[in-house]
């Protein structure tokens, strides 16, 4: 009975793979030989490893073994590697199966190279792609300061371990893709920078009223720039990542109680996003040294943040961000 119901598993046109509850292979049929280049006298008993290629994200097995461990049915894709070494993008359905006391594992594999509409991309390597994309754009826009480099990725570090911060704290109020979207575009906040004059961007000392309303043009300036990137770039592996670095471009300068530029936008009119790396990147700049100004330090730093509670920064962000950094608010207002 029971070898008959695995055996009518194997009746399926798409490519299948059965193991035991250690993962060792039981059965394939023929469409797994065909697709994989592997005969079933020379897998059977072997692990389902071997087909790894090392490119599937580590976190895809962890939520595939998290399901499966529990007896429940996942879903996910893999980027494994045929008998002949090409790679094989696939989409695969696992259900475990409970017969007679003993626990099986049915994949059902479907090959992603054979979707007619458009081309697949993992989300691994769609993450990596709009990543780099982004930061070759923004860094191309600020070659002209040496060290905006590191503070770019530093930004771009802060933001994520931020994020993660605000997650834990509001018991997962973000999904992970738009963590991923505000940490990918965090990294073009200041394109618009690339519209100053240097005399006035890297100017030491205390800005004239004229040369302050200039540097207050650069979201403006950032923004005209993303649009004509998105003009360029009309596709939907950027089209969110484009809105969101938009959000943060044009209002990463707007304060909570509406003092800032460029629209004085208050309270929660202000982007998600731009509220997050507003804070971000103020802080990095006050503890940076340039060459024209000396590094605070992390206390220094973290004060200021407390003082702009409700005034530039949404204070619910300011008190989860110092946590982060491990600085007591108390220590602050002492």
């Amino acid at each position: 009975m029971k070898n008959a119901m695995l055996d009518a598993l194997l009746m399926q046109a798409d490519a299948v793979i059965i193991t035991d509850r250690n993962h060792v292979i039981v059965n394939v049929n023929d469409a797994y030989e065909s697709v994989t280049g592997y005969r079933k006298k020379e897998i059977i008993g072997l692990r389902a490893g071997i087909l790894k290629s090392g490119l599937t994200p580590l976190k895809t097995y962890e939520m595939m073994k998290e399901s499966i461990h529990h007896l429940k049915p996942w879903s996910g894709v893999f980027i494994n590697r045929k008998r002949n070494g090409e790679l094989w993008h696939s989409h695969i359905t696992i259900t475990p199966l409970d017969l007679q006391g003993e626990v099986y594992y049915v994949g059902v594999f479907r090959n992603l190279s054979e979707i007619n509409e458009g081309m697949y991309v993992s989300e691994y390597r769609k993450t990596k792609i709009q990543n780099e994309i982004l930061r070759v754009l923004a860094l191309s826009c600020e070659i002209r300061d040496p060290d905006i480099e590191n503070h770019l990725n530093r930004v771009q570090q802060l933001t994520a371990k931020f994020l993660q911060a605000y997650n834990k704290a509001t018991n997962g109020a973000l999904s992970e893709e738009y963590i991923q979207r505000i940490v990918n575009a965090s990294i073009m906040h200041d394109i618009g920078k690339s519209g100053i004059p240097d005399g006035i961007l890297y100017k030491p000392g205390t800005l004239t009223v004229y040369e302050r309303a200039i540097i207050e043009t650069h979201p403006l300036i950032g923004a005209d720039i993303l649009s004509k990137i998105s003009n360029e770039l009309d596709d939907d592996l950027f089209r969110q990542d484009m809105i969101t670095a938009h959000e943060i471009v044009l209002s990463h300068h707007e304060k909570w109680d509406g003092t800032g530029y460029p629209y004085k936008l208050s309270g929660n009119d202000i982007p998600f996003a731009a509220q997050v790396v507003s804070i971000v990147d103020v802080y990095d700049a006050l503890t940076s040294r340039r060459a024209y100004k000396d590094a605070w330090t992390q206390y220094q730093a973290a004060s200021y943040l407390n003082e702009q509670k409700g005034k530039a920064f949404q204070p619910e962000l300011v008190d989860i961000f110092l946590d982060m950094l491990g600085v007591d608010i108390g220590d602050l207002v002492r």
